[in-house]
């Protein structure tokens, strides 16, 4: 399939058949997202992947009981990781000086650019992958589950498997409403009246909005879905989880 298309047509799967893959195929997939360019080539992450029925349905709550986690083969956690390369500087006779934000900062992206990888990868063998951006929520629990030292924090989860049936298309903004060139060119009213227009005359947009008794899709986002109050206190308790694994 064509690249370009392959991306236009992607959509995040969360219902999965029973179908084990194959660790072969697993194997194969790891092996190439390895070569994902990450910061000075140290790979910062680590992937942990849960398979374990027993494993995912402890790991559920911790997404807030989504049934992706555990009707999925396979979970995989991705995770910020300077305890190996601290671990290798502390035996090579050189001093590390990555416990702070920077650090944290630098391994997250390096473990989100391996997990772009991976679904990529996965999707272009014919399964599907859903993120969980849940992972930053309750993370002192993640951590403990999966048994993360010190300098390990997971920052995203992905769950992937054989999808279970057909799969809508999810809407996104046109290129004009996210790429400005040469600089940031800031948004007017009209601006964003044009760029949300389409998406806020979706039916299933319309429906969301009239399911949950409000009056825009924007407010369905501050009032229901990621409101001031949970981002406030989920903020309080990542960064709490960030400090206590050593960084910060």
């Amino acid at each position: 399939m064509e690249l370009t298309h392959f991306f236009k047509n992607r959509t995040s799967v969360r219902k999965y058949t029973a179908q084990k893959i194959d660790r072969n195929l697993l194997d194969e997939l790891l092996e190439a997202t390895m070569r994902t360019p990450t910061t000075g080539n140290m790979q910062l992450y680590s992937i942990v992947i849960t398979t374990d029925e027993n494993v995912k349905k402890q790991l559920s709550p911790c997404h807030f009981n989504q049934p992706s986690i555990t009707n999925a083969p396979a979970v995989l956690t991705f995770c910020a990781d300077f305890n190996r390369f601290e671990k290798w500087c502390n035996l090579r006779g050189a001093e590390p000086g990555y416990r702070n934000f920077q650090s944290f900062f630098t391994a997250s992206i390096d473990a989100l650019l391996a997990a772009q990888t991976f679904c990529t990868l996965a999707e272009s063998k014919g399964l599907g992958t859903c993120y969980f951006g849940t992972t930053t929520y309750l993370t002192g629990q993640i951590i403990e589950l999966l048994n993360l030292p010190e300098m390990v924090v997971p920052v995203t989860t992905v769950t992937v498997g054989y999808p279970d049936g057909e799969v809508q298309r999810t809407d996104r903004l046109s290129p004009d409403g996210i790429v400005h060139f040469d600089r940031y060119k800031d948004y007017t009213e009209e601006d964003i009246n044009r760029i949300y227009a389409e998406k806020e005359s979706l039916p299933e947009n319309r429906k969301f909005v009239e399911e949950n008794g409000k009056e825009t899709l924007a407010q369905v986002f501050t009032d229901i879905r990621y409101t001031k109050k949970d981002n406030e206190t989920f903020s309080e308790m990542f960064l709490e989880a960030i400090k206590r694994q050593g960084f910060l």
